[in-house]
């Protein structure tokens, strides 16, 4: 019974679902507002009647009862409307404006309490000094106590209201910064990509031309067209690995050599779209293109018990300080999968890089084994 009672009705939030939890009544505020006022009121009925009819039931004891509680709900009803104008305007004058409503509407009350008692129990009604006092105190708890409930319902929706904004926002954040990290691919790669085919176009080489212009274009239709938070299958990944691979293959011929050995059991398991590209890349960069032999590429996926293990390693010449760098060609690299593992498993994953002693350098991963669509599916 102690709300202001706006016609709109909330947006439902996640806290919603809590069995424990109290928001799911006020998702309606309208509805809530006279659910409160209803039981409110009739609960002040039955414990004042049942107080009244104590000494043996009458009449003369019920009516007063009754008719005091029609006339608090009409009272509250109208403070209710009030004290909703009261909270747009600035504080310090909706505070005075607050006190002074109650006040008149306490002695208004009291003074319609006595009216009645004294028409119903007496032959000559009117408001004496006595039943105006009598009546003032139990007017002024009653009223005092159902505008605190109202400020205290309203100050707890404002809360949550802030709070939900607050969810929204940093939701919002997260998606978008899951964007940038998934859309900062590598320009050198397009670049090179491009002038590939312009050099194959120039040698008339267009069968090649062709089919390195196809694989390109799937490869971006896949990354841009895709919802750039979604989790995709190791599967989806180990193709979409593949594909640029190919492309690389065509400008390195048999310099790069990639293998994969997937267990068919991590398969269905999901991951961050283009989370292993990188890595790829990476081996690409400063394993493949320094060395005139080229070197060997290594994607292995294993499930062990409940996590997924993602080792990527090559058998380049290992750790050197340009490439111990946080970033890497694209200007993201082993800093963008930590932000983009942390952004989707939280604490709950591993990330390791090493160089062996003989040469080579590895990435290792290790993600929980999901089998939902975390995000969104990707297309």
């Amino acid at each position: 019974m102690a709300m202001h009672s706006p016609v709109a009705t909330s947006a439902a939030s996640p806290a919603a679902t809590d069995p424990l939890s109290v928001r799911p009544f006020f998702e309606n505020k309208a509805r809530a507002f006279w659910t409160l006022q209803a039981a409110g009121w009739s609960g002040y009925l039955v414990l004042r009647s049942v107080v009244g009819i104590s000494n043996g039931f009458s009449l003369e004891k019920i009516i007063p009862v009754i008719i005091e509680a029609i006339l608090g709900y009409c009272i509250t009803l109208l403070l209710s409307t009030l004290y909703g104008y009261y909270r747009r305007i600035p504080r310090i004058m909706g505070v005075f404006l607050t006190l002074a409503t109650l006040a008149a509407a306490t002695f208004l009350y009291a003074a319609l309490n006595a009216f009645s008692f004294s028409f119903i129990t007496t032959t000559q009604p009117g408001v004496t000094v006595t039943l105006l006092i009598g009546n003032l105190f139990i007017t002024f708890v009653v009223l005092a106590g159902w505008s605190a409930l109202y400020f205290a319902i309203n100050y707890y929706l404002i809360v949550e209201s802030q709070i939900d904004e607050m969810r929204a926002l940093e939701l919002q954040a997260s998606s978008a910064q899951l964007a940038m990290l998934r859309y900062q691919l590598n320009p050198h790669f397009l670049f090179n990509t491009l002038n590939s085919i312009s050099t194959l176009v120039l040698l008339k080489q267009t069968e090649r031309a062709n089919a390195m212009l196809s694989r390109l274009s799937a490869f971006l239709r896949y990354t841009l067209a895709n919802e750039p938070t979604a989790h995709v299958t190791v599967a989806q990944e180990v193709e979409t690995l593949k594909l640029y691979l190919e492309i690389e293959k065509m400008r390195f011929e048999d310099r790069l050599r990639p293998s994969f050995e997937i267990d068919p059991r991590a398969e269905r398991a999901r991951l961050p779209s283009l989370l292993l590209q990188p890595l790829v890349e990476n081996a690409i960069k400063y394993a493949v293109t320094p060395q005139e032999e080229g070197a060997e590429i290594r994607v292995d996926v294993r499930l062990v018990g409940q996590r997924v293990r993602i080792a990527v390693s090559d058998t380049g010449p290992g750790l050197h300080e340009t490439r111990h760098s946080s970033s890497v060609s694209t200007g993201v690299g082993l800093s963008n999968i930590r932000e983009r593992l942390a952004q989707a498993y939280g604490p709950d994953h591993r990330f390791e890089s090493r160089s062996a002693p003989a040469g080579g350098y590895s990435v290792e991963i290790e993600i929980p084994f999901q089998l939902e669509n975390v995000n969104r599916e990707a297309a």
